[in-house]
C-alpha cells in the first residue's frame, strides 16, 4: 500500500502514511493558464494499492477533476487497486431528485470516478449513507463524531448536552452523548427547497445553566447553528459550542456564528481551516489497516 496525498489533502495524507508506516508518494500538480488541472505521480505504484487522499471541498469541481486525474495516472502506472479516500465528499447532499428535472449529482460523480479508475472509496460522515449503496464500486462512510466528542471531553466538558440540529441527525447527537456521558436531543429544522432558507423550531428540553454542544456533519453558511444558538440562549444554556465534521464555513459563516455567542467552533481536517482542531488521520488509518493485507 502506498499513499498518494492529493493537493487538497497533502498534510492529512502524509499523517495517514506516517501512522500506517507506508510511503507517501508525492503528487505534483499545477493549473494551466486556461484553468485546466495537471497532475503527475512522482514515484512507483506498480502492483500496489494506491490510496489517494483528496478532499473535495471548494473549489469542488477542480478537486474532483484532480482526484479523477490522479486515479487515471495511478492506473496508468499499473497500480493494482485504486482506493479514493475523500474526507469531504462534494455533491453528496444532492442524493435524490428533490424537484422534477434535477440531476442526482452524487451518483453522477460516482460514475465519473469509476470511469477514471477508482476501485473503492472511503469517506467521512457522508450526508446520506444510503446513497453509497448505489455507487458502482464498494464505498463506506466513517464517523468522526466520537473524535469530536472526545475533543470536548478532554477539555473537561463531560456530561455536556449534545444537540442535533434536526431529527434526522439525532444519531449524531447520540454518538456524541455516548462519549460525553450526558443527555442529547434535537431541534426541528426545515429548509425551503427553492430558496435554501432554514427555519428552526424550539423544542422543550432542559438545558438551563448547562453547556450545550451542537453537533452536525456540515457547517456551511452557519444559518442552522445561528438559529439553534438563539433558541438555546432563550432556554437558558450557560455556554454553547458548535462541532462539525466538515467546516465549510462559506462567506462570513464563522463571524455570524461567533456573533450568535457561540464560544468555539470545532471542525476536523476533512476541510483544512482555522477551526480544524481534530485530525481524521487516526480514523482513516485504522480503516486502511483493514485493507492493507487484503
Amino acid at each position: 500500500m502506498k499513499i498518494l496525498p492529493g493537493p487538497a489533502s497533502k498534510e492529512l495524507g502524509e499523517k495517514i502514511a506516517e501512522l500506517l508506516g507506508v510511503e507517501a508518494v508525492p503528487v505534483f500538480f499545477k493549473v494551466f493558464p486556461d484553468g485546466e488541472s495537471y497532475v503527475r505521480i512522482e514515484g512507483a505504484v506498480e502492483g500496489e494499492k494506491a490510496v489517494i487522499v483528496q478532499t473535495t471541498s471548494p473549489p469542488q469541481d477542480i478537486r474532483i477533476v484532480q482526484l479523477a486525474l490522479i486515479a487515471d495516472a495511478a492506473k496508468r502506472k499499473n497500480a493494482r487497486k485504486v482506493v479514493a479516500v475523500v474526507p469531504y465528499l462534494a455533491y453528496a447532499r444532492q442524493d435524490k431528485a428533490f424537484l422534477q428535472g434535477e440531476a442526482v449529482s452524487i451518483e453522477a460523480i460516482a460514475r465519473m470516478l469509476k470511469a477514471a479508475g477508482v476501485d473503492s472509496l472511503i469517506t467521512v460522515n457522508v450526508h446520506e449513507k444510503k446513497v453509497l449503496e448505489k455507487f458502482p464500486f464498494p464505498a463506506k462512510s466513517l464517523s468522526a463524531i466520537p473524535l469530536l466528542a472526545e475533543y470536548f471531553r478532554q477539555k473537561g466538558f463531560e456530561e455536556a448536552f449534545a444537540l442535533a440540529p434536526d431529527k434526522g441527525a439525532i444519531n449524531i447527537a447520540e454518538e456524541a452523548a455516548k462519549v460525553l456521558g450526558g443527555e442529547c436531543g434535537y431541534l426541528e429544522k426545515r429548509r425551503d427547497r427553492y430558496t435554501g432558507h432554514v427555519t428552526v423550531e424550539k423544542k422543550e428540553f432542559n438545558v438551563k445553566d448547562k453547556t450545550v454542544i451542537i453537533f452536525d456533519d456540515i457547517i456551511s453558511t452557519g444559518g442552522t447553528i445561528v438559529a439553534a444558538a438563539k433558541i438555546l440562549h432563550e432556554l437558558g444554556a450557560a455556554k454553547i459550542y458548535a462541532a462539525c465534521v466538515h467546516p465549510l464555513l462559506v462567506g462570513e459563516a464563522e463571524k455570524r456564528i461567533r456573533e450568535a455567542e457561540v464560544a468555539e467552533i470545532v471542525g476536523t481536517d476533512s476541510i483544512p481551516s482555522q477551526v480544524s482542531k481534530v485530525s481524521l488521520a487516526p480514523l482513516i488509518a485504522k480503516a486502511l489497516k483493514e485493507l492493507k493485507s487484503g
